[in-house]
């Protein structure tokens, strides 16, 4: 019965951490956001100890900001550190697809080519953004290199940080058509090309850059949406 009820609760634990993260990825929780347990407790219907554990792992996701006696915030990354995170993110990813090149299997290629139809057919800026970064974690997943699949996990994730703020408006015709000639190029087993294709993908984000924008909606009616998403209150 208690490890029945153990279990009961790391399964909120982990509902929490996937709304709250689902949100700042959507951008529906804007970067420099304040995230009062409180207020996030009461609006996903669990304890303000299961809002603290899933803050403290976003936190360590370099998602959430948590600084003593002034709470949690979302995550709001300077260009700089922007710059830096793409040049490690381009390293890490130029070796994952040249792990890849000339290995997927057919089941992969189809699940690669599902999604890229699916990031054509989005039309939400904010959802289109958290698409491309799953196409790159989906890739990662690919080479079950679980050093590999972390880092590159936690720098797309901070990404859609850095394209929530500094992220100029673009055409997601773009960046899928360089999905596919990323896809297309691996499948054809072409390791140094897919290598400079994702240096030129990545670097064509960093060069991307607007001045950020203020947000004032309340914090309980961004997460409704979230919390039923994940069977919350």
């Amino acid at each position: 019965m208690a490890k029945k009820v153990d279990d009961q609760g790391r399964g909120r634990s982990q509902a929490v951490h996937r709304a709250l993260k689902r949100a700042i990825l959507d951008q529906a929780l804007s970067p420099g956001s304040k995230l009062p347990e409180d207020s996030i407790g009461e609006r996903l219907g669990v304890s303000r100890t299961l809002v603290r554990e899933a803050l403290v792992r976003l936190s360590e996701e370099g998602l959430v900001d948590l600084r003593p006696n002034k709470g949690a915030t979302v995550a709001r990354p300077t260009l700089e550190e922007g710059r830096n995170l793409f040049l490690t993110r381009m390293a890490l990813e130029r070796l994952v697809v040249e792990t890849l090149a000339g290995k997927l299997t057919k089941e992969q290629i189809d699940i690669l080519a599902a999604h890229i139809a699916a990031e054509d057919a989005e039309k939400e800026h904010a959802t289109s953004i958290r698409l491309a970064g799953e196409f790159h974690t989906m890739l990662a997943q690919m080479t079950n290199n679980a050093s590999l699949i972390r880092y590159v996990n936690e720098l797309v994730a901070r990404s859609s940080l850095i394209l929530a703020l500094y992220g100029r408006p673009h055409s997601s015709d773009c960046a899928v058509s360089e999905h596919q000639e990323l896809l297309d190029s691996l499948i054809a087993g072409k390791a140094e090309d897919a290598s400079k294709l994702m240096a030129h993908h990545l670097d064509s984000i960093t060069t991307r850059a607007l001045l950020p924008r203020e947000d004032d909606r309340n914090i309980k009616d961004v997460l409704t949406a979230y919390a039923a998403a994940e069977g919350l209150a």
